[in-house]
Parts: structure tokens; sequence; C-alpha cells
């Protein structure tokens, strides 16, 4: 260690020191949820001015009515430059954001790696900056997510208070951007899934207010429009706002499916820039053909909940069709097709984003759609803003599968609680839609597929803490495939355990023998030569892989009868596990995890 390095080390200690003797755990942490909700705060506020900078500055000049190739150009080169950067300077694997922070919360102990700190955030402002069609929400999840993370490692927190550090964190950085302090802790709870106590809401909340009160004093532009919306709900339009939320449901299962599907093709493309070219080839193909693709989308957003439909239009080649009810509904179609491909293709290019923008675009879009189509069948004049705003909503509840973060998020934003009960109806109708067809969000798609899907449940909990490496006891005496019941007698007497492993001169690994099994003749002298180790031992009809999950090693036990399960690797022994430290591990485990 450094001079410099000790210095700083020894300041550390003793803060900790005297943090320890004058300030209780609580109101420490109390302090620390403060300071994390202002930094996740600071650090989304600049995401988000930077992307405002360069996209103004690369779109300056541009008018409506013309048809601009820049848009072409413009997302390839930002892509570009990520993957650069990705693959030359940083050489890292940045990843998704959430689904990164939810990993952290269910595989690495709440560990996220230091340079996500910084990583996905200069990546998602080079993205979205440039047109890529994707959002910043993701990564200042990661961003804020990870700052949590390694300042609670920093101060020797515990594994459940780093956990609700991130849980902090990640509330920081969405109350920040969308100005929804309650929102931000509700989507806290509902996607990440944390099993809090009451007491436990407290830091959340006051990482909420600090983040919110950063994002007031140093955004220059707002996410969305606080608006006012006048609209009022009537009870006859209650069958419009469920076949909404079946509409934006199965609107939400197709976006991710689509996100998941691209990803997976994309994937088989090992050159990064081969994945770049054809990728974004097609991206900058789509947004120069319906330039309302480019970015975040949030302009957009901000112009239907004005009741300004003319960024359908703006920019385009079918700019002369503008304000025409055919063409208009033909163009929201696209629109809602096309918004999940586009954002699909900046992911497969090499593009760091996040997925909530796309999606509050394309409820927005599926909402105008909806309503569009019925005042044009049934020559009615009912509100689009009112079904923009709604359809929003049931995307977020039906593609995060939050159906209280939809509500209150598009609440909050607009300030439309007295629409309360529609945002409910199809929140909730288009969660139960998509659940019929795809049980887990996007974000816990993966996870479910390595089988590390995190819960509320205290038990997969604790069972995701444990490992099968730290369980595996080797002290057991192996005894040779070949050997004679001579041979085992010797073997028992400098053996402490009761339970011999067969195996051959390779080590692999052919059943085991329990010492009740030979205790009525290991003293015949005359069986010594005679009897073989072959012929005494079981085969184990269970096993168990040293990558196995935890919850499969519990079940194995569970439906077992066996005291004491092998451990093998490609066939060939390691050791057992047993019941008795399987529990004894999972109950101190559960004890701490459970301590407020």
């Amino acid at each position: 260690m450094s001079l410099k390095n000790k210095k700083r080390y020894n300041l550390l200690v003793r803060f900790l020191r005297w943090r320890i003797r004058n300030i209780s755990n609580r109101n420490f942490f109390l302090v620390v949820a403060v300071l994390i909700g202002l930094l996740s705060g600071l650090a989304t506020v600049i995401m988000k001015n930077a992307v405002y900078l360069i996209r103004t500055q690369l779109t300056h000049g541009f008018s409506a009515e013309v048809h601009n190739y820049w848009f072409f150009v413009y997302p390839a080169v930002g892509i570009a430059l990520v993957v650069l950067l990705v693959h030359y300077v940083l050489k890292v694997r940045i990843g998704l954001g959430i689904p990164v922070i939810l990993h952290a919360i269910s595989g690495t102990k709440g560990a996220v790696k230091p340079h996500h700190m910084f990583s996905s955030t200069i990546t998602s402002i080079l993205t979205a900056g440039f047109g890529g069609s994707i959002g910043l929400e993701g990564p200042a999840v990661l961003t804020g997510g990870a700052i949590g993370s390694n300042l609670g490692q920093l101060l020797h927190l515990n594994y459940r208070q780093i956990i609700l550090l991130i849980g902090c964190a990640v509330t920081g950085a969405l109350a920040s951007l969308f100005k929804a302090p309650i929102a931000a802790i509700i989507f806290t709870i509902e996607v990440l899934m944390l099993d809090l106590t009451l007491s436990s809401l407290v830091p959340l909340l006051l990482a909420s207010i600090s983040a919110t009160l950063a994002s007031y004093l140093f955004l220059w532009q707002d996410v969305l429009l606080s608006l006012k919306i006048t609209e009022v709900f009537q009870m006859k339009q209650v069958p419009l706002f469920i076949l909404l939320g079946v509409f934006t449901g199965l609107v939400s299962l197709y976006f991710t499916k689509v996100i998941v599907g691209v990803d997976d093709l994309f994937k088989k493309i090992r050159s990064k820039w081969s994945r770049w070219f054809v990728a974004a080839g097609l991206l900058g193909l789509l947004i120069f053909l319906f330039p309302s693709l480019y970015g975040e989308g949030y302009d957009s957003i901000n112009r239907a909940l004005n009741g300004d439909l003319g960024f359908i239009f703006d920019k385009s080649g079918y700019y002369t069709f503008s304000g025409e009810a055919g063409a208009t509904i033909l163009i929201l179609v696209l629109l809602v097709l096309m918004k999940v491909v586009a954002t699909a293709l900046t992911i497969g290019a090499g593009g760091i984003g996040g997925i909530i923008a796309p999606s509050l675009f394309t409820g927005m879009a599926g909402g105008l759609l909806f309503g569009s189509v019925y005042n044009y069948f049934f020559h009615t004049d009912i509100s689009l803003v009112l079904f923009a705003l709604v359809g929003m909503s049931g995307m977020i509840a039906g593609v995060l599968h939050a159906p209280l973060t939809g509500i209150f998020l598009m609440a909050e934003i607009t300030l439309a609680y007295h629409l309360i009960v529609p945002l409910m109806i199809t929140a909730g109708v288009s969660y139960i839609t998509i659940r019929f067809f795809q049980p887990v969000s996007f974000y816990h798609i993966h996870l479910a597929r390595r089988k590390q899907l995190f819960t509320q449940d205290k038990d997969k909990i604790v069972l995701s803490l444990m490992k099968v490496d730290k369980l595996i006891e080797t002290n057991f005496s192996p005894i040779k495939l070949d050997a004679t019941l001579g041979d085992l007698v010797d073997v028992i007497a400098t053996s402490k355990r009761n339970i011999y492993p067969v195996v051959d001169d390779e080590n692999n690994y052919y059943g085991a023998l329990n010492m009740d099994n030979v205790r009525e003749i290991m003293f015949k002298t005359e069986l010594y030569n005679t009897v073989f180790i072959r012929n005494l031992m079981a085969k184990s009809p269970v096993t168990i892989s040293p990558g196995e999950s935890m919850e499969d090693v519990a079940l194995k036990f569970h439906q077992s009868s066996d005291f004491n399960i092998p451990v093998l690797s490609n066939g060939q022994y390691i050791g057992f596990i047993s019941r008795a430290r399987l529990f004894s591990s999972y109950r101190q485990l559960l004890k701490k995890w459970s301590e407020d």
C-alpha cells in the first residue's frame, strides 16, 4: 500500500471509529441516505443536461417542413463513439442498467463494479444525445446504484444496509429524472422487489426528497411538462379504459418480445463492428423515415400532452399529409410498432440506455392511436390527450410489471390526480393482460433464465446469498472402486466420518459406502480379501454440481432422504454437502437478513 493510500485508509478508520462512538447506526444511515439521494440526483441532472446540450446543438436549425438526412447519420456516429469507448478505452462490459442492479442484489451481495459510477453515464449520454432511440433511466439507476453500493462497501455497511442504500440510489435517480418522488419510491419497491420494513421506507423517502430538490435546482429542462389536465373522468368511458388496458397490455407483450428477440439475434453476430453496421444502418433508416423516433422521445410526449400532434409529421417526407385523419392513424400504427424496433436496434448496435422512455413514447402513441380510431369510426370527440396520458400508464404497468408505478408516475408528472381512476383501470388491466403471456417483467427475464430471479420471498433471498462451494465438506476419506473390505478397514481406522466416497484412479465418482452397511462384517477377517467395495457401495441417486443454485440444492434435500449429497464436477468427486450444514448456514443468514 502506497503512503498516500495508507493515509486515506487511516483517515477512513478514524472517521468510522468516531462515527461509532458519536452517531447511532440508524441516524448515520439516514444521513448517508440523504447523501446518496443528492449524489444520484446530481448524476442524473448531469446526464439529462448533457443530452439536452448535444441534441440541441446537433438539431439546431432543422425545419419542421424539411426531411433531414442527418437523422440517418447522427445515431450511427453516437453509437460508434460508444463502441470505441467501451471496447478500446474503458474495456468493460456495461449492460442494461436495471438488470445489472437486480443481478447485484440477487447474485453478488450488492456489489456493483466501480466503473458503473461513470461508464454508463458517459456512454448513455453519447447514445441518447446523438439520437439513439433509448432512455436515460436505466443508466441513471445504474450510476446511482453503483455510487450507493461502493459507498456502502467503503463505510463497511452490512449486506442488508448496502441493498437498502442501492434502493435509495435508485429512488433518487428516478425522483430526480421525473421530479416524481412518490412514484420513484413505488418503482423501487415494485421493480427491485425489496423486502422492506416500515422503518426502511424512511431512508427511501429522504433520498427521494433530496434528489428531487437537486433536480429542481439544477435540471435545466423538464423531462415532462407539468401540465394541468382539464379533462374529467366520466363513468361511460370505463369500457374504453378497460379496452385500452387490454390494448396496452398486448403492446407491452410485443414490446418485451421484440427487445429480447432482437437482442438474442444480434448476440449471434460475433463481430462488434458487424453488429454496429447492420443495426445502426437499420436504425438510421427508421429514424430517417420516422423522425419522431429520434432520441428519448420526451419532446414528442410533451407536445402530445399539450394537444399538439404535429410531432407525427414534422421533419418527415410526409409532412404535407399533416392533419389528415387517415394519415395520422397510419403513422401512429407505425410509430407504435417501430419505436420498440428502434430501441432494440440501438441496443443491438452497441448503444447504452434504458427502456422506460421508449415505453412511455409507445404508450403515448398507443393512446393517441386508440383515441383516434375510436373518434374516426364512431364520430366522437373524446380527448386524445387523456388517452395518451392513460396509455403511458398502461405501458409502464405492462412492460415493467409495475402497475402502481404507472399510476403514480403519470399522476405526479401531469398533476392529474383527479384522473386516478382511469389510470388505475388501464394500468391494472394492462398488467393482468400481460401476465397471461409473460410471467416476469422485461427486467427480470435474463435473471429468470439463469434462475437468479430476486423476489420478496425471504427464503429465496437467503438462498441466493448462499453458494455451493462454501458448503462443500472435503474431509471424507475416499476408497477405491477395486479395493477390498480389508482396505476399507484400514481407511476407517484413520477416518472421522462414517461415509466413504467410492472413486477410481482418475477420481471418477461411482457411489458411497456407509459405515452402517458394513458394521456387521467389518470384523470378519476371513472376508477381508474376498469382499470387494464395488459390491458393498450404493449408487447416489442425487448429485450436486458446483454451479447449481442453492434453491435447486435445497429442493434436492427436500425431495431426498439423504443427509449427505455428493458434489461432482464432470463426474469427478469433489466432496459432500450435508443437510445439517446447509440448514445451519441458512438459519444464520436468515437471522442476519431479518435484523433491522
